[in-house]
């Protein structure tokens, strides 16, 4: 059947010179910037996805995105970042067994410097979502990045929380990798040969989750969150995007070591190293929130209110971060909102993205 929608299609930007940027980060991985360059501009903002998803969730073609928003509403220049945890390269699938600590101390870094070299001095605003978030305040707060403007920080920054069911899942990821021998995992896991792992673990997930009938919804639910769906309420999508071709080719295959990582942060309930003693990770410290009084960039916290995935994250991180440099940074919570619908929901153009425009006119757009 021919997809409604192709994959890694940029046909939801219009009248904008799209331009390809590739880097390597010092660890020998070969990422990626995508240019929309519509107008030139003192302001410039770069976006970056979450684990498993990429650049796609800010271009959608099914509904109002937030790389037209930003060019419509003065931003002409916009670029997108897609990391190492992107769905358009296979490092999530390889048993590589990276680590948080990997996208914060290589990743990000060397993005910032790739944008540089094309933007000099102008000033640099980020909107990140989830795990993007999440690294990119650990390369932020430690210190291996600056010049930074602003930052929008959607449902995750230094302190994550999940809910309990969550907690229980995170326990057991290392289980799926050494006991089940599944070291990632994939919502087109239905699509496997019947009877393998795959397709089994994929049967069982849709047998406890009937809100819908999308089998990817319901591997989504069971890969990232509590409640069904899990990532987003149903209603704030517009029809194409809840269908099983385009849910997996926005959110795919994630390697289970990242779930560890996330595990061990939820335990202490705030972003910490993964493993202290490993040399590549000296430049940051052990832990993220030692000196986040420093950081003068103000960052604007967004919180769906039916977040099940990071729960009340941002809520807890910008009280945290309140108390130690009050009047900073801001927090917005989304009424009706989930975890990812805040950006790729039908009505994200008139619910949210006013607010992160808002936001990074007010601190220098």
């Amino acid at each position: 059947m021919k997809r409604r929608i192709a994959r890694y299609t940029l046909e939801g930007v219009s009248g904008a010179e799209i331009s390809v940027h590739p880097f390597t980060t010092d660890d020998g991985l070969g990422l990626q910037l995508t240019r929309f360059l519509a107008a030139e501009s003192d302001n410039v903002v770069l976006l970056v996805h979450g684990l498993s998803q990429s650049s796609d969730m800010f271009i959608m073609p099914e509904h109002r995105n937030l790389v037209s928003f930003l060019h419509a509403h003065g931003f002409g220049d916009v670029w997108t970042l897609d990391l190492r945890m992107s769905n358009r390269y296979p490092y999530n699938t390889e048993t590589g067994r990276h680590t948080l600590d990997d996208i914060a101390a290589f990743d990000h870094p060397a993005a910032i410097r790739e944008l540089r070299r094309h933007l000099g001095g102008r000033r640099l605003h980020v909107v990140a979502h989830c795990v993007g978030s999440l690294t990119f305040h650990m390369s932020l707060f430690g210190g291996v990045i600056d010049g930074v403007a602003s930052l929008v920080a959607n449902s995750v920054g230094l302190t994550p929380r999940v809910p309990s069911w969550s907690q229980a899942k995170l326990a057991v990821a290392a289980a799926l990798d050494y006991g089940v021998g599944l070291s990632y995992l994939d919502p087109r896991f239905k699509e496997a040969p019947p009877l393998t792992r795959r397709w089994l673990l994929a049967r069982a997930v849709s047998l406890s989750h009937r809100t819908c009938d999308v089998p990817a919804c319901h591997m989504l639910s069971f890969m990232w969150g509590t409640g069904s769906p899990a990532l987003y309420e149903h209603a704030n999508l517009a029809p194409e995007t809840h269908t099983h071709e385009r849910l997996a080719d926005l959110h795919a295959a994630v390697d289970v070591a990242y779930y560890q990582h996330i595990g061990k942060m939820v335990r202490v309930g705030k972003a910490v190293k993964y493993d202290p003693a490993d040399p590549a990770h000296r430049a940051l410290p052990d832990d993220y929130l030692v000196d986040v009084e420093s950081v003068e960039t103000p960052v604007l916290y967004l919180a769906g209110d039916r977040n099940n995935v990071f729960a009340d994250s941002n809520v807890v991180c910008h009280r945290l971060l309140n108390e130690r440099v009050p009047g900073r940074h801001e927090l917005e919570v989304l009424d009706g909102y989930g975890h990812v619908d805040p950006i790729i929901g039908k009505n994200a153009h008139m619910d949210v993205f006013p607010r992160i425009v808002d936001f990074l006119k007010r601190n220098g757009g």
